[in-house]
């Protein structure tokens, strides 16, 4: 279980098990590896960012999610980038520095989730 019932704050993490973001309200979800099971459940805000070069990450999305799986959207590109770079500077992690190291490509294995309601409630925000 990783963000359960987040509703504020932003995480990065490697990889998570089963119920990942479940019940999430807000904040932010940054996930570099592979995820669990039931990814999702109940998830009505907030946003995550998957990657998945793999292409695994699909079937482990819960059966009921209320979520619009969108490649990624470079309006977040500069946030994420700093919370990976963030990431790596903290822990000197691998995976996070082979990310940044190939940013342009690494960007296509980015999935954002979104909330369906969620993602409305931000497109209606826009000018």
């Amino acid at each position: 279980r990783f963000c359960v019932r987040n509703s504020g704050a932003i995480a990065v993490v490697e990889g998570i098990g089963d119920h990942g973001c479940e019940y999430m309200t807000g904040g932010k979800a940054i996930i570099l590896g592979e995820v669990g099971r039931n990814f999702a459940a109940g998830m009505s805000g907030g946003i995550a960012f998957v990657y998945n070069p793999n292409n695994t990450f699909n079937s482990m999305l819960s059966a009921g999610a209320m979520v619009d799986l969108d490649p990624f959207n470079n309006a977040y590109e500069n946030e994420l980038k700093h919370h990976i770079q963030t990431h790596y500077d903290l822990t000197g992690s691998q995976i996070a520095k082979r990310i940044l190291d190939d940013w342009a490509n690494a960007l296509n294995d980015f999935v954002l989730v979104l909330p369906t309601e969620y993602k409305k409630a931000l497109q209606v925000q826009k000018p």
